[in-house]
Formats: structure tokens, sequence, C-alpha cells
């Protein structure tokens, strides 16, 4: 009989873990604050051009794009230059204020720049924005913390997936709500609210995430801050030693003569900056890079005209490349990438995806040579419809620009998601996670300000000119691919190891939030 119970426990052993069921009450306000951050970002596209053209500040159109971009901008440099402190704040008070206090922040600067009527207001109630929508950053180390090593890596697909929903919803928000007066008169047509403020309307829109987010976060989000019970010595007289407080032994030796004095350093969060931490974070930011630059890039590529080595679409065909790549991305997201994890781990996948970018950023370029050459531009430069679909050049571009983009969003979601994965692995203890998931948002969005311009300004210095290649029009998207093959290659010395939470093998912990944090 106890031979019985062995085998079968044996049997037990060797058996996958069964997934545990996924928190949504907590997961919703996380997937709010997620969603919040790239509606902020793409809500003002659609109508930036108009409101800025609209301020006393500016007296030549020319002008309009020089504080368009400033607007832009605003937002990425203060959200780079906070987001760290929101991760290391929540370290020490705690996830839940800090990401309530980020949604209520974030609800009100989008208020603010909805009543913006100068470009000072619209500048500053964005840059606010920024730094309040910086507190993202805090969603992983909570996604970490209420995760375990069954759901952890379905729990990360989530996010990514907000983020490309976000995206969508932001620039379609923006477009359909703006000026709801002229575009719907007979539903505002009588409100002076929207008449006076005809940016109102889609901020209040946009916010709804954020909304919606803190009213469940203030009666469902529970606090997740982990740490373990003090176990530190005390002094002589009885009181226990802090970090702050030099930890003086004065055992006798043998001899009767004192022992040299002993105090412990303060450990600091850059004593965690390992080798392999510090490869994780570099792959991150090259990857990083190499996809700002490719999210700038391609839409400027795909409307250049042909003769200017681009393929010459108009907007139309571009936005249904767009809609193709979302959908692909709720498959991978939901889908895919929780089976590939499970199977191969992060790191394994984070490699891959590297290697599937690296192709993708060198052989796209490549479509524009085809389009040139076999003619096909005349027919599908008017537009996406079913009948250039009849024609086998047509097929074949849609084909092959459908497939390149296959591969290009499967290599988004691998890195991306494992990314988030790796980094929160390498985290060693929870109260980490918050420096280490800022540390990470931090240089990422370093690589939102630097990339566009990086890109932008290559490419149009690459068409002005006509050096062989690799530096001609396939300049830029060479420089991403080899960059990502570096990626690649400093991700090889990263160990297996990195696919285990860290914090995990510590010791038990304790919740050291007050009840009303």
């Amino acid at each position: 009989m106890p031979s019985t119970n062995r085998h079968e426990q044996d049997r037990d052993a060797s058996l996958p873990a069964r997934e545990t069921p996924l928190p949504w009450a907590k997961l919703m306000v996380l997937l709010a604050v997620r969603l919040a951050e790239p509606i902020g970002m793409t809500l003002i596209l659609p109508f930036m051009y108009q409101m800025v053209g609209g301020f006393d500040i500016v007296h030549d159109p020319k002008d309009i794009s020089l504080y368009a971009g400033m607007l832009l901008t605003s937002f990425s440099i203060f959200k780079a230059l906070t987001v760290m402190r929101w991760g290391i704040l929540s370290d020490r008070i705690g996830r839940r204020p800090v990401i309530l206090l980020g949604l209520l922040g974030n609800l009100l600067t989008f208020v603010l720049f909805g009543v913006s009527r100068s470009f000072k207001w619209a500048l500053v109630a964005r840059s606010l924005n920024g730094i309040f929508t910086g507190n993202s950053v805090v969603i992983k180390s909570v996604v970490a913390e209420i995760s375990d090593s069954t759901n952890r890596a379905r729990m990360m697909a989530l996010l990514p997936l907000m983020w490309n929903l976000g995206m969508m919803l932001g620039g379609a928000v923006g477009g359909a709500f703006v000026d709801p007066v002229e575009k719907y008169p007979w539903l505002f047509g009588g409100s002076v609210l929207f008449r006076e403020y005809p940016y109102l309307l889609p901020c209040l829109v946009g916010s709804t995430a954020s909304f919606f987010g803190l009213v469940v976060g203030f009666f469902q989000l529970e606090e997740t801050l982990l740490v373990r019970p003090s176990t530190e010595p005390t002094s002589s007289a009885g009181e226990p030693a802090t970090e702050t407080t030099a930890l003086v032994l004065d055992a006798q030796n043998e001899e009767g003569r004192d022992q040299p004095v002993v105090t412990e350093r303060t450990p600091s969060k850059w004593d965690i900056l390992t080798p392999t931490v510090i490869r994780v974070l570099v792959t991150n930011t090259i990857m990083y890079l190499a996809i700002a630059m490719h999210n700038q890039l391609y839409p400027i590529y795909a409307a250049t005209d042909i003769a200017d080595d681009g393929l010459g679409m108009d907007a139309q065909s571009i936005g249904y490349t767009l809609t193709f790549c979302g959908i692909l991305v709720v498959y991978f997201q939901l889908v895919m990438y929780p089976i590939l994890a499970a199977k191969h781990g992060a790191l394994a996948c984070y490699r891959r995806g590297l290697l599937l970018l690296a192709l993708f950023s060198t052989t796209f370029p490549l479509l524009s040579i085809l389009v040139k050459y076999t003619g096909m531009y005349t027919e599908h430069i008017v537009g996406f419809n079913i009948a250039n679909l009849l024609s086998s050049k047509i097929f074949l571009f849609w084909l092959l620009l459908l497939v390149q983009l296959y591969v290009r969003t499967l290599g988004d979601i691998l890195s991306f998601t494992s990314i988030n994965l790796l980094v929160s692995n390498v985290a060693p203890r929870k109260t980490d996670l918050g420096f280490m998931n800022g540390l990470q948002q931090q240089t990422t969005s370093i690589t939102y300000i630097i990339g566009p311009l990086i890109s932008g300004y290559l490419w149009s210095w690459s068409i002005k000119h006509s050096f062989p290649y690799p530096f001609n029009s396939h300049f830029v998207w060479v420089l991403g691919g080899a960059s990502l093959a570096v990626a690649w290659y400093i991700s090889l010395d990263i160990p297996d190891s990195v696919n285990i939470f860290a914090s995990e093998e510590h010791e038990p912990i304790q919740e050291v939030a007050s009840d009303d944090a």
C-alpha cells in the first residue's frame, strides 16, 4: 500500500502543474492602468495639428509642426524623468497608493488638456499627463507579485495586449469625438461646453479607462508589496539594529582582546545590477530602440513614393495593414505566447523574438525593390480593393507584405512579453521589483524619444543621396537589424536561471503596508 501511494505521488509530480486561475478583480485595475498610457500617447494625434493651429502662439502655418512636436515629446520626456521614481516610491510606500495616485492624476490631466485655451496650458497639461502615466511601471511589479509560475506568462502577455489595444483606441477616440458640436450637431449642437472646448470630449472619453481603474481599484485592489519579517540582530542596549544603525560586535576572543568592530553597509538598490541583470537591461534597451525606429519608420516608408524607394501606399491601405497586425497581436498574446513560454521558457522566446525582428528589419526594404521593378504600384497605389487582388502582382505584393508583418508582429510579442518576464525574474527580492521595472521603463522611455528622431533623420538623409548599399534607403532598416543581432548575441550570455522568478526562492514574506495604504 505505501508503495502504491509513492507511485501515485511520483506520477502526480511528473504531470505539469495546473494553471492557477487569473485574479481578474485585481487584473482589471492593472489592465486599466496599462490601457491609459497608450491612449494618452495617441489620443491627440488626430486633432493635434488643428489644436495647435488655433493657439495664438502660431503666426505661420509652417510653425505648427514645431509646436506640435513639442507637445508630443513633452509627454515622453517627463515620463522618462519620473518613471523610475514611481517604481522606487512603490517599493517604499506600497503599490496600491502609487497606482491609485497615478490613475487620479492621469484622469485630471486629461481633463486639463481638453480645456486648454493656450499652448502653455496644453504643454503643462501634457507634461503632467506624462508624469502620472509613468506609474504604469508599477503594474509589472504587481503582476509579478500576484502571479505564480503557472500563470505568470499568461498574465504578462495581457500587458502588451492592452498596450496595442490602447494604441488603436487612442487614435480612434481622438478622431471620432473631436469638435462634437460641428461633427454631431444633432446630439451636441446645443452644448455650450463642447462649443467652448472642442477638444474636451475626446479627452473625457479617453480618460474613462483611468476612471474605471480608479473606482475598481479603490474597492478591489489590495496591497501586494510584501517583505520578509525582520530578523536583524539587536544592539548591546537591547534595541534592534537597523539598516542605518552600525552593528558593533563587542564579543571577546579567547585571549580577552576585543574583536574588530564590524559595521554593516546599508545595501543600495544599485547593488542588484549584477552582470546578468546588466545584460538583460542592455538587450532590453537595444530592442526597444530598434522597435521605436520600426514604429516610426513603417508608415513613412509605406507612404513614400516608389521613386524614393518607398511602397507608395495610401492611408487606407496602411490602415488595413495596422488592423491586420492588431488582430495578430490578440491571437499571439492570448493563445500562442503562453504555450511557447511554458514549453521553451521566456529566455528562449526572447532570443527567437530578437532573431525574427532582425530578419524582418533586414529583408523588409527589399519589398520596395520588388514594387519598383514589377510595376505593381500602378495598381495598388489607388487603395486596397477586391478587384485589385485578382491581379497576380497585387496578390503577390500583399502576400509578401502580410507575411513580413506577421514575422514582425510575432517578433514583437515574443520580445516584448519575454523581456518583461525576465526583468521581473532577475529582481532578487520583491521589494526590488519597483526599482527594476522602473529602471527598465526609464530606459524604454528614452528610446521612445530618440528612436523616432534617429529613424526620421536617417531615412530623410538616405533617400536624398545615391549611396550604395547599405547606405542607401535600406540604411535605417539594416542598422535596426544589426542592432537586434547584437542584442541577440549578448542574450546568449544570459543564463537559463532567469527563467525562474528569483523572489520565489526567498523566505516567507509578510505585508508591510497598513490597512489604509
